[in-house]
């Protein structure tokens, strides 16, 4: 397919030196502890090399850019008549002239971000506080919007300034001043940056800790001949290359606009007006996540309802038969931050603002896993994750045009809520022929469904102008099984040559994410994870998930049938119907007081002692099954105690009050002392209790200001109770 013959623009660029400050970068974002946790698991030599060799380059390709387009005619830059905006960014192998274009046609329920939210669905209270996204796109974002308070910050004084970056930043980390246009991050931390130096400011900015970075943007699918569609070349390699040396960095994108376009003419199936086969550039990636656009209806409780991708959403497969988009998000009527001055709102369409969508419930999800359990996940592992839990559209398993099917960011932090109960997340390493084996128990009440995902090396080969070549870009081949009784189960597949045709179980020679899905399970499996040939670059990390299986022989009821078997002058001794493998944990209080005593037991009784004579006292037990894991308390009871003749009560006719003011700790997680902020009452009382019930700490709240450098390092829950009733709120001590 041929591209426009373009007239040369009269715009001259000046190359303006980029200074990086990563001292206020790193405190810009997460912490200095943080920070030197995920830079110590990095290939910093290789990365560096890797970088200094970019910048050598830039500089030379882009002489050679202003050369090409003026003996040729290209234009340097262009605002087409949609909006969007172009840019000549680079000459493929073949003399090819390289677009960048935005990808707007023209939230948080969708995504299920909002039930992390304070007063969501499961009332965590993560809104990407001390977290920090990093925003590439065709120019800077208005970062005096009223949106975006002082968390938005521009690092490479980009010369324009750009109403598509400053949507898809809203997208990211508006406050939500109009609740319309709240952000899915609302609290978090955003970079922005053009695309210009993209590949070097990001392998910088990884290599100082950032997490996640957003790319709504892509290669203009009408100016590319059509061997490039699906292929993987040599930007899709750089970038792989950077999420391999900086394995917790992960690289969100968008899938583009160009269903249909008829711009590939030779697609690897059927026909040009079928929309396959039009993945570009860095969306063919293989660490990455490229995002698909759907139209998407969920209720109140989280739940999808409907799903389908939109009628502009560019389909797959790369051409090696991989999957891709990996991921759907919401993308139609988006209400976000403009640009026209700082209290303009804009609504939005396309993949451009789908991607936003995932970069925050993956930054959101990277903040829960951190505040649980005291570490970032890779990315291989959050991006095993999302795509583990997402929820399936139409066929069983993957397809060609929503990847894994709509994200659900509820449904990814309850696996980490359940680790240890209901789910497996671990992070391994795979030496050289080593097969690791993994013996589990369906609990039979959802499907077993494991899977795997790892960041795969660079691979040495490029496509350099061979049509629909399905050579795999696969380096490292890992592969999981699942077995019973002499049964094999296979992961998911698909095949590129069939792109429409429905997922199959095989033997998957092309993805880095494998995933099986048992229904109906029921007794004991072994799943073993293995490797074909040789494996590059020596031992393989990789992230195993697993759910629906039963890992303790815990059941997570509330206790029942509580009653008092024994008294003396000083103590009573509980009972209540016993639940193999439980942690119960026992409040009790004078029922005049808010400040409640804890007591935790593996056993079914317990005797509460040093107990008042004709004091009124309440109690109440729950379920542990797992640190994180609970039931709910049972109803309340309360005695009198009489020595002897005590008795209990039945249990009070009240529901357990909350209290009505809200709450939030800063900082968290937390090193010598913290705030709490909101309306405090003066008869407010804290106290802070360990997952295995301990009150390591109490006193009176009104001060706001609690000292912990005492506490063991590790993760507490803080309560604050008065007369209305008490609320509490998890923090990690670090």
């Amino acid at each position: 397919m041929a591209y426009a013959n373009l007239t040369l623009l009269k715009i001259s660029r000046t190359l303006l030196p980029i200074a990086f400050c990563f001292a206020s970068y790193g405190s810009f974002a997460q912490t200095e502890k943080q920070i030197h946790i995920i830079k110590d698991k990095y290939r910093s030599s290789k990365l560096g090399v890797f970088t200094n060799d970019l910048k050598r380059n830039f500089d030379k390709e882009n002489n050679n850019l202003l050369q090409a387009a003026k003996a040729n005619g290209w234009k340097l830059k262009e605002r087409l008549a949609d909006g969007n905006f172009s840019e000549l960014t680079a000459i493929g192998d073949d003399g090819t002239p390289l677009y960048y274009s935005t990808f707007s046609t023209e939230l948080n329920t969708a995504t299920r971000a909002n039930a992390l939210h304070d007063n969501g669905l499961l009332d965590l209270g993560i809104n990407g506080e001390n977290m920090l996204v990093g925003v590439w796109d065709a120019g800077a974002v208005l970062t005096n919007h009223k949106e975006f308070g002082n968390r938005v910050q521009t690092l490479d004084e980009s010369e324009i300034m750009d109403s598509h970056a400053t949507r898809v930043t809203g997208i990211l980390v508006a406050e939500g001043l109009d609740k319309r246009a709240k952000g899915v991050a609302y609290k978090a931390k955003a970079v922005s940056n053009d695309w210009r130096r993209d590949k070097i400011e990001a392998a910088e900015m990884a290599a100082n800790g950032l997490l996640l970075s957003n790319h709504s943007y892509g290669i203009m699918s009408d100016r590319v001949p059509d061997w490039y569609f699906g292929s993987y070349i040599q930007v899709s390699r750089d970038w792989d290359k950077i999420m391999y040396n900086a394995p917790y960095y992960l690289m969100v994108t968008a899938a583009g606009n160009s269903q249909k376009s008829k711009d590939n003419e030779s697609p690897i199936f059927g026909s040009a007006s079928n929309g396959f086969d039009l993945m570009l550039g860095f969306a063919t990636s293989k660490n990455g996540v490229t995002v698909a656009a759907a139209d998407i209806e969920t209720n109140d409780q989280g739940q999808l309802l409907r799903a389908s991708v939109t009628t502009y959403s560019s389909f797959g497969p790369v051409d090696d038969g991989r999957i891709k988009p990996d991921i759907a998000a919401y993308g139609t009527n988006i209400y976000t931050t403009g640009i026209a001055n700082d209290t303009k709102y804009e609504t939005a369409n396309g993949t451009s603002v789908a991607a936003p969508g995932v970069t925050g419930s993956m930054l959101l999800i990277q903040e829960y896993h951190e505040q649980m359990e005291g570490s970032f996940m890779r990315a291989a592992t959050l991006k095993g994750l999302v795509l583990h839990t997402a929820d399936d559209v139409d066929a069983p398993g993957p397809d060609y045009k929503m990847g894994w099917g709509v994200i659900n960011s509820k449904s990814a932090v309850e696996v980490i809520a359940n680790k240890g109960f209901s789910s497996i997340i671990s992070e391994e390493t795979l030496l050289e022929g080593e097969t690791k084996t993994y013996k589990v128990v369906a609990n039979g009440t959802e499907p077993l469904t494991a899977s795997i995902s790892w960041t795969d090396p660079a691979t040495g080969a490029v496509n350099s102008g061979t049509l629909n070549d399905m050579s795999a870009a696969l380096v490292n081949d890992l592969d999981i099984r699942i077995t019973k009784d002499g049964k094999t189960f296979l992961p998911w597949k698909l095949n590129a040559a069939k792109a429409d045709a429905p997922a199959v179980n095989g033997d998957n020679r092309v993805d880095p994410f494998e995933k099986i899905d048992i229904e109906n399970a029921q007794g004991d499996y072994t799943i073993t994870v293995t490797h074909k040939n040789t494996l590059n670059q020596g031992p393989q990390n990789f992230s195993i998930i697993v759910t629906g299986v039963a890992l303790t022989n815990c059941v997570l009821v509330t206790p029942e049938d509580i009653e008092l078997t024994t008294s003396d002058e000083t103590a009573v001794t509980l009972n209540w119907t016993a639940n193999t493998d439980a942690l119960f944990q026992i409040e009790y209080k004078e029922k005049a007081s808010s400040e409640w005593n804890v007591e935790t037991t593996f056993d079914n009784f317990i005797s509460l002692n040093n107990l008042v004579e004709g004091m009124d006292y309440s109690l109440r037990v729950k379920t542990f099954c797992s640190e994180n894991i609970s039931s709910e308390y049972s109803e309340e009871y309360e005695f009198t105690f009489k020595g002897s003749e005590t008795e209990l009560l039945d249990y009070m006719e009240y529901e357990t009050l909350t209290l009505e003011v809200q709450f939030s700790i800063f900082p968290n997680p937390v090193q010598t002392s913290m705030t709490i902020n909101g309306d405090v009452s003066e008869d407010a009382m804290y106290k802070i209790v360990s997952l295995n019930g301990i009150v390591v700490k109490s006193g009176k709240a009104e001060q706001k200001q609690i000292y912990i450098a005492d506490l063991t390092t590790g993760l507490y829950v803080l309560t604050l109770a008065d007369l209305e009733g008490s609320k509490s709120i998890k923090f990690y001590k670090s």
